[in-house]
């Protein structure tokens, strides 16, 4: 009983860990390259196998939290799940240690973890399926009878139901690549109204304060202190005094959690630097292209996107990216390439939005057709 309802929550945790990514894999994707960039592995050749890097890891988080879950192949399975969360858990100590990745992606954008808070939750799962390889040794010892034979009911059904659950899967991810995610997790989902959130945001911001980084130039002692400290004593800053601030080293902390959301981030700037976010959410209607690598745009298409939303009589339109000549025929401007990425998934991305309130969003390609 206790064995088989452990299975069955660490089964249904990996399920829905690989299912929130299976549907936002482009999402996932871009957390991998987090993972490769200079700032953390090091690895930025890698950062174009990115994609494949999330298919495989979500395949095998489906595909073995299925498995454990209909109890095939118990000693592959336990063996493969094992060495998955060991290899997560690498991951997010290492985020969390050296705080280079605040989000794991571990549940894509419909759950956000801490670093540590992935880590604690990797060990958990780690200690959980070495419990369970060790109550099930002796059915692990056993022959399994589904290895070379489908002949027995109850095995073929198991089959059945894992190829139905992989086709389904499949769909799911090519779906979320070719067009849009099925379900959208994220702040940007249509319906999603960014003036009342950006009025949330301003009611409720959140609070940060400074830390210095003061080493006294006579002693080699080495000080953290706070904004408001380091104002109040003279001895820090007082002509001759022997502190000095470290440069490079000052942190700014989180001291009150505001009202979270995304959209905190949807700053939007012509090429001169003139804010463009408050004229974009309150027009009756805008109609923005994104995209956060217009290098790897073919101009064909940047042609037949500019071509349809010029057709927008009375609409105000923006051509958004990274680069401030990036369109041609529509006004450009300019906005965070991460920022970007977080409201896109295709690239170029068109959003639509009606005072302020996304009602539609498409990658460039479906909104031509």
């Amino acid at each position: 009983m206790i064995k088989g309802l452990l299975r069955f929550i660490i089964a249904v945790i990996f399920i829905l860990s690989g299912f929130v990514k299976a549907v936002d894999l482009v999402g996932f994707s871009f957390k991998m390259e987090e993972y490769f960039a200079p700032p953390v592995f090091n690895m930025p050749f890698l950062e174009k196998f990115a994609l494949l890097f999330s298919i495989i890891v979500v395949v095998l988080e489906l595909f073995l939290g299925f498995m454990l879950l209909l109890k095939l192949k118990l000693k592959f399975t336990l063996s493969a799940l094992i060495a998955l969360c060991i290899f997560f858990g690498f991951l997010t100590f290492y985020s969390a240690y050296f705080n280079v990745v605040t989000d794991c992606g571990c549940f894509g954008d419909a759950i956000k973890f801490t670093p540590w808070q992935s880590f604690i939750k990797d060990i958990v799962l780690l200690a959980g399926l070495i419990i369970l390889f060790i109550l099930y040794r002796k059915e692990i010892s056993k022959k399994d009878p589904y290895d070379n034979s489908t002949k027995e009911s109850s095995g073929k059904f198991k089959y059945i139901l894992l190829g139905l659950f992989s086709v389904i899967m499949m769909y799911i991810m090519a779906q979320g690549i070719i067009h849009e995610p099925l379900i959208d997790f994220r702040d940007y989902k249509t319906g999603t109204d960014m003036k009342a959130e950006k009025e949330k945001i301003n009611k409720n911001p959140s609070e940060y304060k400074t830390f210095y980084s003061l080493k006294n130039q006579k002693t080699g002692e080495v000080l953290k202190v706070n904004q408001d400290d380091y104002i109040k004593e003279t001895k820090y800053w007082a002509e001759g005094s022997p502190w000095k601030i470290e440069e490079g080293k000052n942190e700014s902390v989180l001291t009150k959690e505001g009202y979270k959301s995304e959209i905190v981030k949807f700053k939007i700037e012509d090429p001169t630097g003139v804010d463009l976010t408050d004229e974009i959410i309150n027009a009756p209607k805008a109609v923005l292209v994104f995209s956060y690598h217009p290098k790897e745009v073919s101009a064909e298409l940047i042609q037949k996107v500019e071509a349809k939303v010029n057709a927008q009589k009375g609409a105000v339109i923006y051509g958004i990216s990274t680069e401030p000549n990036t369109f041609k025929t529509i006004k450009n401007a300019m906005m965070d390439g991460t920022a970007i990425k977080t409201i896109a998934r295709s690239n170029p991305f068109v959003l639509i939005l009606e005072k302020g309130k996304i009602v539609d969003k498409q990658p460039a390609k479906d909104y031509t057709k």
